[in-house]
């Protein structure tokens, strides 16, 4: 079977890229040119049989992704499995499963299979738990073959971190870092590159790599393995020389029809965040850029919900397509039910803004009809308008004013309410 891009590039439309299109509002002529041109993705496995398709990338709505996934600390299969169903009620587009702990193929397996939203996967997190071996006694040939289950299952999108290299991780080994490599798969490869004395084996047989990809249609998302852990380590020049590599692969890989995603940093200071996006647009040739927050301070953790919403509105704004959830558990534990609820949310917010600010179509219409409502005192409208309808339906009925037409803040003195009545005179 083709992938989306080379139907693209010959001309196809195909059902995901309309199914794309009438959800953005587009024509499924400008998704296909987009697709064949690469600065639009529709990460959709054939494997996925429960998928409702969705576009990632220039002109389109931007998407938010849950993380979720058991851990040696928190192996509990079905909480995981409520979290994946919140998220889906909640209209997450995407769900990544970043289990690390055990065989992790039964909670893949039964999220695949439950899933309308694209899922995601880190292989290299399953690597050590799936061979059950030391790190560095897998060979490159096992690390491949952990991806290809992956793709089997019906993972729509894998996060690969072949961009850190012998020659990247030279310049990483150059730069002083507050908190050196925070990506969980790029330490494992550089480790493995130390440990081995070998090169990075998804650098070196890439080309097996998109082999798997191009079998399956799994979309890459190149992981920036040297993303910043902390704003003193933005945009550095380990963060660099690793984005020229990523640009690179790009290019190999849309010579094979394969799609691909860039990920992006994790910790940037606000005043950085716009250039950082049109670093990663530039250098690898408008692929859809899916940015990790950005958190924009260090110094919030329980809030870091917050601190990634305000770097995720501003890179969503600046272009960035993919926003990846924080919760306010980050740093802290996995998060719980509610967690992953306020991280949604927040993500949400951010990507919204940033609709708004990229002109995405309809964007600003919801918000005037909220406007509307509001001005209008129609508190049933402004529920259902809302991102999220069951908090401030029950802070309304928490706190109940004496004229309805009015809330408790404000109660008589309240200026929609005043407004209304002199200006229908």
């Amino acid at each position: 079977m083709s992938t989306q891009m080379e139907q693209a590039k010959n001309g196809v439309i195909t059902a995901a890229m309309q199914t794309v299109a009438d959800k953005e509002g587009l024509t499924s002529e400008e998704i296909r040119l987009r697709v064949a041109a690469g600065s639009i993705v529709i990460p959709a496995n054939h494997n996925h049989t429960s998928l409702s398709p969705e576009g990632v990338g220039l002109g389109l709505k931007t998407k938010i992704n849950v993380n979720l996934g058991i851990s040696p600390e928190c192996a509990n299969l079905d909480s995981e499995l409520a979290k994946v169903r919140m998220a889906l009620d909640m209209k997450a587009e995407a769900i990544m499963d970043l289990s690390n702990y055990g065989k992790t193929i039964e909670f893949r397996h039964r999220l695949i299979e439950m899933s309308s939203a694209m899922i995601g996967s880190v292989p290299m997190y399953d690597a050590l738990g799936y061979l059950d071996k030391k790190l560095e006694d897998i060979s490159p040939q096992e690390f491949l073959a952990v991806v290809e289950q992956h793709a089997r299952d019906g993972v729509d999108f894998v996060t690969i971190h072949a961009g850190i290299n012998r020659e990247t991780a030279q310049h990483f080994r150059q730069t002083s870092r507050v908190t050196n490599i925070v990506s969980r798969g790029g330490s494992l490869l550089y480790a493995w590159m130390e440990l081995t004395g070998q090169e990075n084996p998804f650098y070196e047989y890439f080309d097996d790599l998109l082999d798997i990809c191009s079998k399956y249609d799994v979309t890459i998302s190149l992981g920036d393995a040297c993303r910043p852990g902390s704003i003193a380590d933005a945009t550095d020049g380990a963060q660099i020389s690793e984005l020229v590599v990523l640009g690179e692969l790009t290019r190999r890989a849309w010579k094979r029809n394969v799609q691909v995603m860039i990920e992006g940093p994790g910790h940037v200071p606000l005043q950085e965040v716009v250039a950082n996006v049109q670093l990663a647009k530039k250098l690898c040739h408008g692929a859809p850029f899916y940015i990790l927050g950005p958190l924009v301070t260090d110094v919030a953790p329980g809030y870091d919900h917050i601190t990634s919403a305000i770097g995720g509105a501003l890179a969503a704004s600046a272009g960035a397509d993919f926003l990846c959830y924080v919760t306010p558990a980050e740093h802290l534990r996995l998060p719980t039910l509610d967690d992953v609820r306020e991280g949604i949310i927040a993500a949400k917010i951010a990507a919204h803004a940033g609709d708004i600010a990229k002109g995405i179509p309809g964007a600003a219409e919801w918000d005037r009809k909220m406007s509307q409502a509001r001005q209008d005192l129609d508190w049933e409208k402004m529920f259902g308008l809302a991102l999220d309808r069951e908090k401030p339906e029950r802070y309304r009925k928490e706190s109940s004013p004496e004229h309805q037409d009015s809330c408790t803040m404000c109660g008589e003195m309240c200026s929609m309410r005043l407004m209304n009545r002199i200006m229908d005179k």
